[in-house]
């Protein structure tokens, strides 16, 4: 019989009505923090959930495991994947001390991605965004956010901006315009949809330059003109995104700076704009 392609809460689940009482006792405690197990040997997790290491067995036997370094091995396989619902407990929440812990992870997580930042690759960046025919920027899920920012910032004044697919909106829509003049600007912290690849795959073939921004748990691009890592530990459940807004932040600047004369003079008039239409 080949092994089960089921995700570990699945295979708790779809067990729930043949436990025995402890065993759901062990099954209720999983299914509240299942990135535990990774943590722990079987006579910790014993402990935790309040039965004994052989109901901890059967338990991992009996959800279609032959042992419970097996069940450890694909748990922390699924931690590596994003979810929250796999991430453990902070130690620091523990403690009361959870401010000052996310702060130091803010500081580390943006120290240690400027760092591998240069003057030269992000004035690279620039120019093709400033020169660009158009610009496309993509982000789905928690990325999503970080598209929309980055394209509210420097639609200021590069005037071709787009934040994809919009609302109601499909990837092909964008892609049958897109040359190799175009720049694109993709979000890939993990845990992204399909959209992803299809826009990569699609702006690599076209020769689009592509600027790719990923966390250092997701795998990079090779097909990226630039790659740009961000360090996105997180204290707690979430990932901390402090450094891609960091980047964000970063990039706008150097794109409105660099725009030159043209750009101020979008700039003034949307400025104009706002100012006799009372829009602030």
């Amino acid at each position: 019989m080949p092994p089960s392609t089921d995700s570990f809460v699945r295979r708790v689940r779809s067990q729930l009505d043949q436990l025995s009482a402890t065993e759901r006792q062990l099954a209720d405690f999983v299914l509240e923090f299942p990135g535990e197990l990774a943590s722990y040997a079987g006579n910790e997790l014993a402990e935790l959930a309040g039965v004994s290491p052989s109901t901890v067995s059967r338990f991992i036997r009996r959800i279609g495991y032959e042992n419970y370094e097996e069940a450890r091995r694909q748990v922390r396989e699924e931690k590596q994947s994003g979810s929250p619902l796999f991430q453990n407990a902070t130690q620091a929440s523990r403690r009361g001390q959870l401010v000052a812990t996310h702060f130091q992870q803010s500081q580390a997580n943006l120290a240690s991605t400027f760092e591998r930042l240069d003057d030269r690759q992000m004035n690279e960046i620039v120019k093709a965004i400033i020169g660009a025919g158009q610009v496309l920027i993509f982000g789905s899920r928690s990325s999503h956010a970080f598209a929309q920012y980055l394209r509210w910032q420097i639609i200021q004044v590069v005037p071709r901006v787009t934040a994809i697919p919009g609302p109601g909106e499909t990837l092909a829509e964008h892609l049958a315009g897109l040359g190799a003049r175009d720049c694109v600007i993709v979000f890939g912290t993990r845990r992204q949809t399909r959209q992803m690849d299809t826009l990569l795959q699609a702006a690599s073939r076209i020769g689009a330059r592509i600027v790719y921004i990923s966390d250092q748990a997701s795998p990079d691009f090779a097909g990226a003109t630039w790659s740009l890592q961000c360090d996105c530990r997180g204290p707690g459940l979430l990932d901390n995104h402090t450094a891609v807004m960091g980047v964000c932040d970063l990039l706008a600047t150097m794109v409105i700076e660099a725009a030159g004369s043209a750009g101020r003079k979008r700039l003034a008039a949307i400025e104009l704009g706002h100012e006799e239409n009372g829009e602030f």
